[in-house]
């Protein structure tokens, strides 16, 4: 298929993203990691070598999916405004700042710190059976918000170096450090999401390497899933949403110890 916008991909290539971005929309959508499974696909299937246009085309898809299990969250589950919408903000100009520098950083030094903090965190969490069951905040509304800021700008700057998982590191902070069930830090972790998203978008649209058409089809597949994920999150409860986050955390412990052997 030759027509603008979405490269040179067949027909048949199009349907297998459009199944991968649906799974990556309802994973995503209970605990983060989506990517997992929609930039591998892209990767493998457009042509050329350019991972630029898979790591961009690959924001436009998820930043619908991560928006609409965002309001399907917030219409089920009390987000707290307040602290979220700065840590969104925070994390949106981490995001462009990350996606500006990604060319001056690192990547493999990059890669293993991520996968020596994955598995500390997959350990932790395994190990303890009820982090995260309930909402338990640790600190006072003022140090809350820092810790929330601080990190989302953080995970943010990840986040527009393409790193994978980042709605998985997002729930992560708010269930470890900052004391959330992981059912409010879901919710929260999808309204950042989004913004992280967004940020990575404002950088990479105007150099023209997002695939718009391709993107667009992605999109609407990465939002069926994103609400279908969201409400089973919800309907399920923090005890169904930490067994995913499990899984999902060990998928991104492989995945990255892979690369990280491929060189």
């Amino acid at each position: 298929m030759s027509w603008p916008g979405f490269g040179d991909v067949t027909l048949a290539a199009l349907l297998l993203l459009a199944v991968a971005a649906f799974c990556a929309g309802a994973v995503d959508a209970i605990v983060g990691g989506g990517g997992l499974v929609q930039l591998p696909v892209l990767l493998l299937i457009l042509p050329g070598g350019e991972a630029i246009f898979s790591v961009a085309t690959n924001k436009l898809a998820a930043v619908v999916g991560t928006a609409s299990a965002a309001i399907t969250y917030a219409r089920r589950v009390r987000i707290d405004w307040s602290h979220t919408g700065p840590m969104a903000a925070a994390a949106f100009a981490g995001s462009l700042g990350g996606a500006l520098l990604a060319s001056s950083l690192p990547s493999r030094v990059l890669t293993v710190v991520v996968l020596v903090a994955l598995v500390g965190v997959g350990l932790y969490t395994w190990r303890r059976p009820s982090l995260g069951v309930e909402h338990t905040p640790r600190y006072g509304r003022g140090a809350e918000l820092a810790v929330m800021v601080a990190g989302g700008a953080s995970i943010g700057f990840y986040d527009g170096l393409a790193g994978p998982g980042t709605g998985s590191f997002l729930v992560i902070l708010l269930v470890g450090l900052v004391g959330f069930a992981f059912l409010t830090a879901s919710a929260s972790a999808k309204v950042v999401n989004t913004a992280t998203n967004l940020g990575a978008l404002a950088f990479f649209l105007p150099t023209g390497a997002v695939l718009v058409g391709l993107g667009a089809v992605m999109a609407a597949a990465n939002l069926t899933g994103s609400v279908l994920g969201a409400r089973l999150a919800v309907s399920r409860g923090s005890a169904f949403v930490r067994k995913v986050f499990l899984v999902v955390v060990a998928a991104l412990i492989v995945t990255l110890a892979t690369r990280l052997a491929l060189g």
